[in-house]
């Protein structure tokens, strides 16, 4: 017998994904991932949810259909990790005309149901405020609707809630071995040792290195349809005081996104480039990031330069190569190869972190056969911390506040954002601020770290500055290394009780 009924190799949101669905559904689940959750591409989106509306250009019609009605399951799911945002599309001379772009979201307003977000408008830029921010010389421009999100913290609750319904996660695990007969045997190395476990089942959903999992792990062939691409983002300081995001059509047949983000910052991206390498040492480069600082300097007042770069990143995206010539044109659908020659397995090619849980419905549907028809349950469930309704993170927030007083309403603010009602587990019964322990940047105190280290897996400073939170952009390089100092006596700490 079998030691669990599925495993899966790969922690990004597919996995993960994956994972939460098989554990609500009864079934014994293992997770490894190499690295840390999210570690890879699925910390490096644009960090929207949305249906992708120059998707509809290329005629992929279903995948936005999909995508814009899980981008309201997502609301819905976690109202305090999701949330909506109105985009700015002006019009550019020489660029898709005004009908074109009237009909796009028009269809984009419909395809999926929408019930919750505002539909779609036109806007005078020349008198709108929404305008002020862009060089002078638009006139027309249109408003609609999508969900931002926070990439790496999705990853992260959705392993939370698939351990909490008894899927073992396993980060910093490599499976370095799987071995095929009537269940998958596999060898694990963790932390200088190695084990073995068995799966009735195994899906390799590692992103960017299925082809590397296929070849050396599985020892089958390359994937042939496999294409990688990396995008990169840069951010820099705030370029416009309101809540909206920008979306520019360029020359070049990109779109790029300029977004409010952490507060202070706006972050801009994306870049598409042909990819070849190893995936962990992807990092934006000067010609990338120049290209997106020339893309804000062509649109907007305020003009930057690399300098004013205060962090950027890159990720790599596994698509299903259709042979199309431009990166931009390969479509962003998921495809599931599924082999069923002796225990099955199941590749996971592309996909969106919008539809990662269409996604991880497929998988089950594929693998029924062997572990059973169990019902699909997700659609209707939530998030770790996201059990309010849509629309309740500001009542949240000023509940927080009347419970823990001494929390400014920026700190109280990100802990929901971040936690939604799991907050009052970090707070507890906390009386007073120096109750949170000591103070290791920013707002990040003590407390909050004992919650990241002991039910998010957090390991490192990075973990927790860039995947957890996105501190990072606030804490000075003392701050890290005391934090890293900290988080290393905590853990040792643990490890000895």
């Amino acid at each position: 017998m079998a030691d669990f009924d599925l495993a899966i190799i790969g922690g990004g949101i597919n996995g993960v994904g994956i994972a939460r669905d098989a554990a609500g559904r009864g079934l014994s689940v293992l997770l490894v991932e190499q690295s840390d959750l999210a570690s890879g591409t699925s910390s490096a989106s644009t960090k929207l949810i949305h249906g992708g509306l120059r998707y509809l250009e290329h005629y992929w019609f279903r995948l936005v259909r999909e995508a814009l009605t899980e981008r309201e399951v997502m609301l819905r799911m976690a109202p305090h990790l999701v949330r909506p945002m109105r985009f700015v599309l002006p019009m550019e001379t020489g660029m898709r005309p005004a009908w074109m772009l009237r009909t796009g979201l028009f269809l984009y307003d419909h395809l999926g149901g929408r019930k919750i977000l505002p539909g779609s408008r036109s806007l005078d830029l020349a008198r709108d405020p929404l305008g002020s921010p862009l060089k002078e010389g638009y006139r027309k421009g249109f408003e609609y609707s999508d969900c931002h999100t926070d990439d790496s913290r999705l990853v992260v609750l959705n392993a939370l809630d698939a351990a909490e319904r008894g899927a073992v996660i396993r980060t910093r695990t490599r499976c370095v071995r799987a071995e095929r007969g009537e269940s998958w045997q596999l060898t694990l190395e963790a932390r200088g040792g190695s084990d073995s476990v068995s799966a009735r089942a195994l899906v390799n959903a590692a992103g960017p290195w299925a082809g590397v999992v296929e070849t050396t792990v599985l020892e089958r062939a390359p994937l042939q349809d496999l294409r990688l691409v990396k995008g990169s983002h840069i951010v820099v300081r705030q370029l416009f005081e309101h809540d909206r995001g920008y979306i520019f059509q360029n020359a070049d047949g990109r779109v790029v996104f300029a977004l409010p983000f952490e507060r202070d910052f706006t972050l801009v991206g994306t870049t598409d480039n042909p990819f070849s390498g190893d995936p962990a040492t992807v990092a934006a480069v000067p010609e990338e990031i120049d290209y997106l600082c020339q893309v804000v300097n062509a649109h907007f007042r305020t003009t930057i330069a690399p300098g004013d770069v205060v962090w950027s990143f890159a990720g790599v995206r596994s698509l299903a190569d259709d042979g199309s010539a431009r990166p931009q044109d390969t479509p962003r659908d998921y495809v599931l190869a599924v082999d069923r020659k002796g225990a099955p397995l199941v590749t996971v090619i592309g996909g969106k972190i919008t539809t990662f849980r269409r996604l991880a419905e497929a998988v089950l549907d594929a693998l029924a056969p062997v572990l059973g028809v169990r019902p699909a349950w997700t659609a209707n469930s939530t998030l770790p911390g996201g059990d309010f309704p849509v629309g309740g993170v500001e009542t949240l927030v000023a509940k927080t506040r009347a419970s823990s007083p001494f929390l400014s309403e920026a700190h109280a603010r990100r802990l929901v954002g971040s936690y939604g009602t799991r907050a009052r587990r970090i707070l507890a019964e906390m009386r007073t601020f120096a109750d949170l322990g000591p103070l290791m940047g920013a707002d990040l105190t003590a407390a909050e770290l004992r919650y990241l280290i002991q039910y998010e897996w957090a390991q490192t400073e990075d973990d927790v500055l860039w995947r957890r939170s996105k501190l990072g952009l606030r804490f000075t390089r003392p701050e890290r290394a005391r934090l890293a100092t900290f988080m290393a006596g905590l853990i040792g700490a643990a490890a000895t009780q």
